[in-house]
């Protein structure tokens, strides 16, 4: 099998020993010798990206450390990171907050029941790529027009002073709608979603020129025939042609929005059929068992007593069948088929 030979310098925080032995396994599957450090507190993390000369590619980063856990330890390590991707993994599949975290900055957010070996090299590939590629466009104009008008992602370039746009790629205009002229004419309130730019803060133009370089979000955009788009949303700053400027790659992560959401939906009726196997199904098969139980004990010369024994027991057994059915239904309107 194909490995990648490039020495990938990574940073795992995990503090499960076999969450950590199982990343490392499936790190070493596609890449030939990764260089890997492991921190098992957010202690020890902050000690390793503050150690001079130390540079790494990406970072894994578990949600729930013994010192520090969620919201609080992911902007904690952005803010440590530097241009250094933050790959969040986590084992509960909470929507509202991965949401979140993207808005925070972090590059991309898994649920370790759901990881595979490919999904994990896939994502540190795109997202080092990624970064690359926007630091790239920052260091060497030269380069420029062919990065950004050729990329497969939508880009833009607005100025700060006006948000008008200074120009626009291929993909942008393929994902928007518009024609280049038609964006070159607008400007970056325009994209946004209707009921989203209501609420924009009227200092949009002054917020934004004195926020610091690199900044991403995750925003809904609105195409030319009305269609609204999340889109992942990662930016710098830049001097185009003199104008104080920001270069953005918007990502369309619609889809991906909406299978983390039925992923969730189908969890919620997977734990709702447990606790019914575990609560509904238990009363009749205990009577059952109990009322089997009695006929065995009861006289032979008892039909009557004998004759009513049956009679429950058939009432129990009709009962715990339709709660079968029931359970039957339900897990037939999940879809559990595995995506990549």
């Amino acid at each position: 099998m194909y490995k990648d030979g490039v020495c990938y310098s990574l940073l795992i925080v995990e503090d499960n020993p076999g969450d950590a032995l199982l990343i490392e396994e499936y790190l070493r599957e596609y890449i030939l010798d990764p260089d890997l450090q492991f921190a098992t507190s957010f202690r020890q993390a902050k000690e390793l990206l503050l150690q001079e000369g130390t540079e790494y590619d990406l970072i894994l980063l578990d949600l729930t450390l013994p010192d520090l856990r969620g919201e609080e330890l992911v902007k904690e390590i952005l803010a440590l990171s530097g241009q250094v991707p933050v790959v969040v993994l986590t084992g509960y599949g909470d929507m509202t907050f991965s949401v979140r975290s993207m808005k925070l900055g972090v590059s991309d957010y898994f649920l370790k029941d759901e990881i595979t070996a490919f999904s994990l090299y896939k994502s540190i590939i795109y997202n080092i790529e990624r970064k690359n590629h926007i630091n790239e466009l920052i260091r060497s104009q030269k380069r420029y027009d062919d990065l950004f008008h050729l990329s497969p992602q939508p880009m833009c370039v607005y100025a700060l002073e006006t948000l008008e746009f200074l120009d626009v790629n291929y993909a942008a205009v393929n994902q928007y709608g518009y024609s280049k002229e038609e964006i070159l004419n607008m400007n970056l309130k325009d994209l946004w979603f209707e009921e989203e730019r209501l609420e924009l803060p009227k200092g949009l133009q002054q917020n934004l020129m004195m926020k610091p370089g690199y900044l991403s979000g995750v925003y809904r955009l609105q195409k030319k025939d009305g269609t609204v788009i999340t889109a992942e949303v990662h930016s710098n700053r830049m001097d185009y042609d003199g104008v104080e400027a920001r270069i953005v790659l918007a990502t369309d992560i619609t889809k991906r929005i909406a299978h983390a959401r039925a992923v969730e939906l189908q969890n919620r009726k997977l734990r709702e059929i447990a606790w019914t196997q575990s609560h509904v199904v238990r009363a009749p098969l205990v009577r059952l068992m109990g009322l089997l139980e009695f006929y065995k004990l009861s006289p032979e010369d008892n039909p009557e007593e004998r004759a009513f024994c049956l009679q429950e027991i058939d009432n129990s057994a009709q009962e715990l069948d339709k709660v079968i059915r029931e359970i039957s239904e339900k897990t037939d309107g999940i879809d559990i088929t595995e995506r990549q």
